[in-house]
């Protein structure tokens, strides 16, 4: 994430510092992921649930359609699809 950062402009400082508050909040949402996960197995699947939601929600709306502008013909398309197939195969075993 500095590298980035650094390269738009941004001091070396800011850079790490932001670097690092971003690093904190993950270990901060690992950690109450943790304490919601003992709490009941309907609430984690929830979580889980809208969280894949979301992941779909952001390749739909802008990696798929960035994939199609890069890359001309039907590789992407093939490509988003055999991945779609390769998830649901792996969910399965």
């Amino acid at each position: 994430m500095a590298v980035p950062m650094k390269s738009g402009g941004m001091t070396g400082t800011a850079a790490l510092l932001l670097t690092f508050a971003s690093g904190l909040t993950t270990g901060i949402g690992a950690l109450f992921g943790a304490i919601i996960g003992t709490v009941s197995k309907k609430l984690i699947s929830i979580c889980l649930a809208f969280a894949a939601g979301a992941m779909l929600y952001i390749v739909s709306g802008e990696l798929i359609p960035e994939s199609n502008k890069l890359y001309k013909g039907r590789i992407a398309s093939i490509g988003n699809i055999l991945g779609f197939i390769l998830g649901l195969i792996a969910t399965k075993l």
